[in-house]
Order: C-alpha cells, then sequence, then structure tokens
C-alpha cells in the first residue's frame, strides 16, 4: 500500500486521521518486516508522531499528529478522557439487555503472552455498549471505550459471553460463512469450498469526537466492505 491509498478522514497542518484497512499494522513491530501504517504515513510526511494503536485486523478511524507539540496536547486528551471512542463489532450471540456496561479490570494474562484478561486486581476498565440490530446468532454493536486498555473490547465481550466474531483469542475464531445465515445454502460448481464472508476480527473504530482549538472535531471511519457484505447478507434475513 502507498500514501495514495490511503482513506484519509481529516487533515490539517497539525494531524491526520485516517481510515485503517484490516490486516495493515498501526505502527512497526520489533521485527521489522511489515509495513506499517506510521511508516507509509512517512512517505510523505516528514515527522509521524503515534498517538494511540488500533489492532491489526481492526479496521477504522486512527490518528497521528505532525509536530511534537500536537503530540503532547492529543495524548492528554486520551489521557485525561476528553476523546470520546466509539466502535462498531459484531459479536456472537444475543444479548439480553439492549444498552448496558461492562465495568471489569483488565490486565495482562498471566501465562498467555500477548492475551489479556479481566481480573479484579487489573486496572479499571469500562466499556458500555448498544446493540444496534439484534440476528438472533449475531448482534451488531455500538461500543463505547471510557478507558483504553488493550483489547478492551474483545476482553469484555468475551467476559459478558459475546465475544466478537472471528477473534482467535477471545473466541473461537471461526470464520462467518454464507451457509450460517443463509437457508439451504449450496456451493456453486465452479467452487470446491466456502469461502468466508468475513475471516478477520468483526471489529471497527468507528467515531472520535473531541474538542481542538475551539472547534469540535468529530471523525467518522465507514466501515469497509467486508463487514457492509456481511451486515447485508443479515438484513436479508431478519
Amino acid at each position: 500500500m502507498t500514501y495514495k491509498q490511503l482513506d484519509i478522514i481529516f487533515e490539517t497542518p497539525d494531524l491526520i486521521a485516517i481510515n485503517k484497512p484490516a490486516g495493515l499494522l498501526s505502527v512497526p513491530d520489533r521485527f521489522g518486516v511489515e509495513i506499517s501504517l506510521k511508516q507509509i504515513l512517512q512517505q510523505k510526511i516528514e515527522k509521524v508522531f503515534v498517538i494511540h494503536r488500533l489492532d491489526r485486523e481492526t479496521s477504522g478511524v486512527i490518528l497521528f499528529a505532525k509536530n511534537a507539540e500536537t503530540h503532547k496536547n492529543l495524548n492528554e486528551l486520551f489521557e485525561q478522557r476528553k476523546i470520546e471512542k466509539y466502535y462498531l463489532g459484531l459479536v456472537m450471540g444475543s444479548l439480553i439487555n439492549s444498552t448496558g456496561e461492562i465495568d471489569v479490570p483488565i490486565s495482562e494474562h498471566p501465562y498467555k503472552k500477548g492475551e489479556m484478561s479481566t481480573n479484579g486486581k487489573g486496572k479499571a476498565s469500562l466499556t458500555t455498549y448498544e446493540v444496534l440490530k439484534d440476528y438472533k446468532k449475531f448482534s451488531w454493536i455500538k461500543f463505547r471505550i471510557h478507558t483504553g486498555r488493550t483489547h478492551q473490547i474483545r476482553v469484555h465481550s468475551k467476559h459478558i459471553g459475546h465475544p466478537i466474531v472471528c477473534d482467535e483469542l477471545y473466541g473461537d475464531g471461526k470464520p462467518v460463512l454464507l451457509s450460517q445465515i443463509k437457508p439451504k445454502y449450496k456451493l456453486s460448481k465452479t467452487e470446491w469450498e466456502e469461502k468466508p464472508i468475513l475471516s478477520r476480527v468483526g471489529l471497527h473504530a468507528y467515531q472520535l469526537i473531541f474538542d481542538w482549538k475551539d472547534k469540535k472535531i468529530d471523525l467518522i471511519a465507514e466501515p469497509p466492505k467486508d463487514i457492509r457484505a456481511l451486515l447485508q447478507q443479515l438484513d436479508k434475513r431478519i
């Protein structure tokens, strides 16, 4: 991917917001083999400062600063929880309550490297949610994270018994297939096996809202093609 291929949502001389595609690293990992969004931005922007990150498989809005002062100021907004952060996600099953909050501490998993878990001795973590559509087998949910813990929505979704679809760490990791949705589904004559509609974590960073230089900034990243295609199939069968 090149800079010209990026979906730029908003840009000023101080900052830039991108609708990150799923499968792309936000920042370089310790191996330095795969290209990251930060490196792509550096093809065009002289200095790029990381403010927050999205998991590799999570798509959606992500902010970068273009100078040290903006980096400091935006970091303070995140730390002071003055930035509203909303996500959209498809979870397994049907929730009992259409709205709710998950106020459960999160810490690193005691023996699984790279995983997080709910733990009474962990850091305070608060997620609120609203069910936008109940598809019975699945639910389409709008989440708001009030804290910024690693894998927060994924861990909290698992905690309430409704993990994000296709999540290998916190769910069953199985892809979503059309045969799960469409009655009497049959493979076409040219297909040997069914191709998944969605095979990555079904989570999308949808919106960031914050005050910046006496203005209200409201950044929205529309869900990508893979999630839209799945929702269209689900909508046909409500």
